[in-house]
């Protein structure tokens, strides 16, 4: 596998060809949808084959679970309020898709926070604002997304950082050893292997898929073989992994492309306001030498009529 060199994450979406971030947005809204709609119906055919009291049970238990989770919308704007400042839009638009996104893998049933998965996003978030204006505003942002999510941004820098420390010391055999060893990281990779076993719960996402690549890419080990063990190590699907990688990768050159473009289109806004201040400057220097040459013009005319007068 090719090293990551940069990672334009227009979006995380199925499609390559047609525009991917309205088209995985609309797939994931209309799976969680379909998720819903069936959860709901099982819920209200229990109801049914119960008593009413069981049915009222049912109901409300629905509704206080549905009462507990935030919407898109309500992650969306606690977003924007706690980062009032203006985001560039080839870099806000792509932030939101990925919150939407993100909030529908947090908010799942199954969904439980991993320093894999942190990894990955953080991989992907620091590749997609890389070249940003300001590192301060860069920093603000990622902690304003993070808390709209629920969730601690110092966590998923300390992880990230962590795993990435850990991983620039391994190698293949030793990465993929992780259950036979003793240590932090070792351990949070046993835990990830036994949920992801049917032990506890385990939400796969490209987050994950983005994490382990980032892992293989620190240890230096890009050969197939050494991902499969490490899947089958984990207990995680290596055909869906396969697929979100490739997905990843024909993606990695779109973020680049629209930054290129941008970086043209600022240069090329730079040349034009340097050309006009240079235009309005020569307008300027020229007005100034024509109202001199008027003052002297004016000077000679007086000079002269006051010497007619004497003569």
């Amino acid at each position: 596998m090719a090293a990551i060199s940069s990672l334009p994450f227009t979006t995380l979406g199925q499609a390559t060809d047609r525009k991917p971030s309205v088209s995985a947005a609309r797939a994931f809204v209309s799976n969680c949808c379909g998720i819903r709609s069936r959860t709901s119906f099982l819920a209200y055919s229990i109801g049914v084959r119960s008593s009413n009291q069981t049915s009222r049970m049912v109901i409300r238990c629905a509704a206080s679970a549905a009462a507990d989770v935030p919407t898109v919308s309500e992650t969306k704007a606690n977003f924007l309020k706690a980062y009032k400042r203006p985001i560039p839009s080839i870099y806000n638009t792509v932030l939101l898709e990925l919150m939407v996104q993100q909030h529908l893998m947090r908010y799942k049933r199954t969904y439980q926070y991993d320093p894999v998965f942190a990894l990955g996003f953080v991989t992907v978030y620091d590749q997609l604002m890389e070249g940003y204006p300001s590192n301060e505003d860069r920093d603000a942002i990622f902690k304003a997304y993070i808390e709209a999510l629920q969730e601690d941004p110092e966590q998923y820098r300390k992880d990230a950082q962590k795993l990435e420390e850990w991983a620039r010391v391994q190698n293949g055999e030793s990465l993929v050893a992780f259950s036979s060893r003793e240590g932090q990281v070792e351990g949070i990779l046993k835990d990830i292997s036994e949920r992801a076993g049917g032990q506890g719960n385990f939400s796969y996402s490209r987050f994950f898929a983005i994490g382990l690549f980032r892992l293989l890419e620190l240890a230096n080990a890009p050969e197939p073989t050494i991902l499969d063990k490490l899947c089958a190590a984990l207990n995680v699907s290596k055909r869906s992994v396969d697929r979100d990688l490739d997905v990843y990768r024909n993606l990695l050159s779109k973020l680049v492309q629209a930054k290129e473009l941008l970086k043209e289109y600022v240069a090329r806004e730079k040349k034009k306001r340097e050309e006009r201040s240079e235009s309005q400057k020569a307008n300027e220097t020229i007005s100034k030498c024509v109202g001199e040459l008027e003052f002297q013009c004016a000077g000679l005319i007086d000079v002269s009529l006051g010497l007619r007068c004497q003569t």
